[in-house]
């Protein structure tokens, strides 16, 4: 059986990030960042383990009734004027997406909070049409200048540092040199609010979508989004079909939650309610509000009974912070959209198993996702139901499968755990172990005695 390329990507770019301790230090330093302040936001609540369960529990609700969910939300949707587009691929929300651009001879857009964008590899596709395409939300911004795509759900890449936007903003914008940061805020906001006087379009994402009004839920903490969605005459949005929630009075708690697990805030400073284009008499919002269902994949997802669970996620990222894969590798290494234990049970489904079944391996098993999921998703059990589909549907290489054949032979016999002496146990765990293990770590070795061994022998003494 032929390597791989996605897997042998993924352990080229993961050796590369393990020895690269300035990258692994930005990482930790951008997560562990938020840890205080995720602690102190919870604090708002008085039964955190109350509020996780309801969220996890409606957004389940949601998810096995998404046919009716969808249904109600269109009526409504189209009901406050706002126009629907189904898309079942990435091929046909760009084809819906081109026919959009040349209808309204759109040559400039603004963007704001998609990883749906990413997800379609929309940004390519906008430049073959000729249209230019700006970040608003000012980390991505710089993430942007830099030519680094999204690499965590919730938060931005990393830490720049403020010489390294300076440059940035000197040496693609033409801005002054040497920038300090408050000059550099004022510049970047400026050239961002002239972008996006000046769209012909935005293009938005959504936090959630409500049933029971058909409106569109956004929150940020600066403000450009709610610009981004103001002033463009045409508003597109994309969002997956997962994003519903059953109704407008559940924001209540669905909003706190993520400020909190997400940014560390009680409640983002910026959250807004679309409920269709600009009306009479109003002075703001787009004259056309579109709106793009996409598939993609995550129907493939739905008709799992466990791994279903996944599509609960609220997009917080709270997963990919405590994930110690994640924090030695980096987002990037993952090479999909969505990274860290949320993103490796969903995506092997949503693009395809065969080819991306190892970020499903790419897990200690800690458990620690679990703890910090704020709607319960149990997303170690999900990744090992994963790991299962994978043997269960052959997705596995002749040397693999004689290896788990041999491991649940020796961990299943009593006899071969209790054998006398560690030697012929370490040397067999070397040789078929040892590629697979990896260089940057040593091999655990084996006790020279059982620890029932050990047991019976303490007691009989």
């Amino acid at each position: 059986m032929a390597i791989n390329p996605e897997y042998k990507d993924f352990t080229s770019r993961a050796a590369q990030a393990i020895n690269n301790p300035g990258k692994q230090e930005s990482v930790v330093l951008a997560l562990n960042q938020h840890e205080t302040a995720i602690n102190n936001a919870l604090k708002q609540f008085s039964k955190l383990s109350v509020a996780r369960q309801k969220a996890g529990y409606l957004k389940y609700k949601v998810i096995n009734e998404l046919d009716r969910y969808l249904i109600e939300f269109e009526d409504n949707f189209l009901a406050n004027g706002g126009k629907v587009i189904w898309a079942r691929d990435a091929a046909e929300a760009k084809l819906e997406i081109k026919k959009i651009i040349k209808n309204h001879q759109v040559t400039k857009a603004v963007r704001s909070k998609s990883m749906v964008f990413e997800e379609i590899g929309l940004g390519q596709s906008l430049k073959n049409s000729g249209v230019e395409v700006v970040e608003t939300d000012t980390a991505d911004f710089i993430a942007q200048l830099a030519g680094e795509k999204p690499s965590h759900m919730g938060t931005p890449n990393r830490i720049f540092t403020q010489q390294e936007v300076s440059d940035l903003l000197h040496v693609k914008l033409s801005a002054p040199e040497n920038l300090n940061p408050d000059a550099a805020k004022e510049f970047t906001k400026n050239y961002l609010q002239q972008k996006i006087a000046a769209a012909d379009i935005s293009i938005t994402g959504c936090n959630f979508l409500i049933s029971d009004m058909g409106g569109i839920a956004t929150t940020e903490n600066e403000g450009n989004s709610l610009a981004t969605i103001s002033l463009p005459k045409i508003q597109l949005v994309l969002a997956g079909i997962d994003m519903l929630i059953p109704a407008l009075e559940n924001l209540d708690l669905y909003w706190p939650l993520l400020a909190s697990y997400q940014m560390g805030k009680t409640i983002s400073p910026f959250n807004s309610i679309i409920t269709g284009p600009r009306k009479e008499g109003e002075f703001s919002g787009p004259e056309e509000l579109i709106l793009i269902l996409i598939d993609n994949g995550r129907s493939k997802v739905l008709e799992m009974q466990k791994q279903r669970q996944a599509l609960t996620c609220i997009s917080c990222g709270a997963c990919a912070n405590v994930c110690p894969v994640y924090k030695l590798v980096g987002g990037e290494t993952y090479g999909t959209t969505y990274q860290g234990p949320v993103g490796a049970v969903v995506t092997p489904f949503m693009k395809d198993f065969e080819t991306y079944k190892h970020l499903s391996y790419a897990s200690t098993l800690c458990g620690k996702c679990d703890s910090v999921c704020p709607v319960n998703i149990p997303l170690h059990n999900l990744l090992l139901y994963n790991r299962n589909y994978s043997i269960k549907n052959g997705f596995v290489t002749p040397g693999e499968s004689r290896k788990i054949r041999w491991i649940t032979k020796a961990m299943t016999s009593r006899k071969i755990l209790d054998m006398p002496g560690s030697g012929l146990k370490n040397f067999l765990i070397s040789i078929s172990m040892k590629k697979s293990w990896g260089t940057q770590r040593a091999l655990p070795t084996v006790a020279p005695k059982s620890f029932n061994r050990q047991l019976k022998e303490n007691n009989n003494s």
